[in-house]
């Protein structure tokens, strides 16, 4: 026998069990499978038009593909290079059809590694050193920068300038230029001038400190023409000091 309580709780299991199968409905194996958004398949997709032999998604807005570059004919590539404007071979140190061009020119031939631009950086670094080193009184340093003629007279100067019991104090700001003036090439010896345009502080002081020339607060411009030389094709790579002029 059932009582009133067990009656009233299936008839209430039999209403839900209705209610559930009329919103869910009834699985007939024809079902669409869950959609998914990463997936590049057309037919998983909301009105998709059913499975397609490849699996390629077409991205929106995107234009056509460009078609593959032909590689150039030879010829045309050579054409190409010799339509582009040459580069002047010592362009910034010398004019073309130029006597500097001409001694440049002759300086390659003898050593095909030489190059004006290096040499320029190069010289302005031996401008710095030099003339830091003949402040200093660094002999042995000078020795190997300058010709013997040029040597002899550097340390002229700085055993002047001891004997006094001076010291000089020089510290560059900028080497503002450096422009080759003249190239010229006897023989086997090479010779280059070079104009330097330089901002620099320089001060001499007597041994009891007091300031006999220059100043230590002013930058002040200084112009040198310095020559540089060597012999073409010797073992020593090294350009020599074997000139100095004030500039104007």
């Amino acid at each position: 026998m059932f009582d009133l309580t067990t009656i009233i709780f299936l008839a209430l299991a039999v209403f839900i069990f209705i209610r559930l199968r009329s919103v869910l409905g009834q699985r007939t194996g024809r079902e669409r499978p869950p959609f998914d958004p990463f997936s590049g398949d057309k037919a998983n997709k909301p009105n998709g038009n059913g499975p397609k032999d490849d699996n390629v998604v077409q991205l929106p807005n995107r234009g056509p593909t460009p078609p593959p570059v032909q590689p150039q004919p030879a010829s045309a590539a050579e054409d190409e290079e010799e339509a582009r404007p040459a580069v002047w071979r010592w362009e910034g140190i010398a004019p073309e059809g130029s006597a500097n061009a001409a001694a440049l020119d002759a300086i390659a031939r003898a050593e095909p590694d030489f190059n004006g631009p290096y040499f320029l950086e190069g010289a302005k670094a031996a401008y710095e050193m030099i003339v830091t080193a003949y402040a200093n009184g660094d002999r042995s340093m000078l020795k190997d920068m300058l010709a013997k003629d040029v040597y002899d007279n550097f340390v002229a100067a700085i055993k002047d300038r001891e004997g006094r019991g001076e010291t000089m104090e020089t510290r560059f700001v900028a080497i503002e230029k450096a422009d080759v003036e003249e190239v010229a090439v006897e023989g086997r010896k090479a010779r280059i001038t070079v104009r330097f345009l330089s901002q620099l502080i320089s001060v001499t002081r007597s041994k009891d400190g007091a300031v006999v020339d220059g100043s230590a607060d002013t930058v002040g411009d200084v112009v040198d023409v310095w020559t540089f030389a060597r012999e073409l094709g010797a073992r020593d790579p090294n350009w020599k000091l074997v000139a100095t002029e004030a500039g104007q």
